[in-house]
């Protein structure tokens, strides 16, 4: 294995960023379980129990018998007979997670949350003149410990995909570094299913191909990738060769605004679809209020109930700045799908193409996802 443990000291070659990946360790069910000292041990799942509820986070006991975030609640209790689950306290989440983030910018102002329980730091140049990015790693995984309870896992290298990849090298509870020069080797050596925006089905097309891992990847050239994977091509020949040139982007800008329901029951009949629908908009349009957000797309967002699931946008010239044009729109977007062709699970709505995406010259956009 090339990537070095924590022992080793940054070695960063000239030009080159010093960048941590900051992950909790199943984050919303440790903090169940730190509340609660009779859960320490046990299986517990975050998220509904019954009827249409959905796996928010699971610890690793549950993990152990499967049991995922985004699975249905009715299969984990049959995979995990013992599995307890808990409501989520988002509150309580966020007051941790901003707890957390005050403790990164004691290290350093370039901060990129991208959800509350991990983020990217750049500590090229870090405010308490340490120098080393795997020494403020160890120390801001002490602190995690000593301040919350709760444990993290980081990666250290000279690019976000990479550190990314190291944070879960050595999950829960570990620290892995990626030094300049070794990028490549160690990528070569993972499933591309670890790549970031690789899903399953897309692992499964790579197989088809004859490419599981880094190595078989990086033996394929640009012209074979873009036949095959169109414009996420140019981010697996990159990612093959361990190179991502994105930069930490502190106050990164929301691209998004959004929410979707799950139905206790199918619903099916036109009345009940856009009455549905109208109590999603009051939610949506609250949340984009209160962000002070102005939007050009609007997405609505099917699940069938075969679980198919379909979405349809609509982009208008000038952003959405009403309730009334918010909702004419969305009301449009539904008017088109029916009559539907099965009852419906679940409804979403979403609001994007917020502002401008003002990314630095020589960085590249956020990697797709492949399926």
């Amino acid at each position: 294995m090339t990537a070095t443990q924590s022992s080793e000291e940054d070695d960063e070659a000239d030009g080159l960023r010093k960048i941590i990946h900051v992950d909790m360790d199943a984050f919303f069910a440790s903090v169940e379980q730190r509340d609660d000292p009779s859960l320490r041990g046990k299986p517990v799942a975050v998220g509904g129990s019954s009827g249409r509820g959905v796996v928010a986070a699971a610890s690793y006991e549950a993990r152990k018998f499967g049991v995922r975030s985004a699975m249905p609640s009715t299969r984990a209790a049959r995979q995990c007979p013992d599995l307890i689950f808990r409501k989520p306290r988002f509150e309580v989440y966020r007051a941790v997670s901003q707890q957390i983030r005050a403790i990164f910018h004691d290290y350093t102002p370039h901060v990129e949350p991208l959800s509350l329980d991990e983020a990217y730091l750049d500590v090229t140049d870090d405010l308490k003149g340490i120098g080393s990015a795997t020494r403020i790693a160890q120390e801001i995984r002490r602190r995690i410990r000593e301040e919350t309870q709760l444990t993290a896992s980081a990666g250290v290298s000279y690019n976000k995909f990479l550190a990314k990849l190291a944070s879960d090298q050595h999950k829960p509870d570990g620290l892995c570094v990626i030094r300049p020069g070794e990028g490549a080797a160690f990528v070569a050596g993972l499933p591309v299913r670890r790549f970031h925006g690789v899903g399953p089905r897309g692992a499964e097309k790579m197989a088809g191909l004859g490419i599981e891992t880094g190595a078989d990847l990086a033996a394929k050239d640009l012209a074979f990738l873009r036949a095959h994977f169109g414009s996420f091509a140019d981010y697996l020949f990159r990612a093959a060769r361990g190179v991502d040139l994105r930069r930490v982007r502190a106050n990164r800008p929301r691209k998004s605004l959004g929410g979707e329901r799950t139905f206790a029951q199918n619903i099916s009949g036109a009345d009940a679809l856009r009455a549905t629908l109208d109590d999603i908009i009051e939610t949506v349009w609250d949340r984009i209020e209160r962000a002070e957000a102005h939007g050009r797309t609007i997405t609505l967002k099917l699940r069938y109930a075969d679980f198919r699931t379909i979405t349809r946008a609509r982009s208008v010239p000038q952003p959405v700045t009403s309730s009334s044009d918010f909702a004419d729109l969305s009301h449009a977007l539904l008017a088109e799908l029916m009559p539907l062709p099965q009852p419906v699970r679940l409804m979403g709505l979403t609001l994007s193409a917020l502002g401008t995406d003002d990314a630095a010259p020589g960085s590249t956009p956020d990697q797709p996802s492949l399926f």
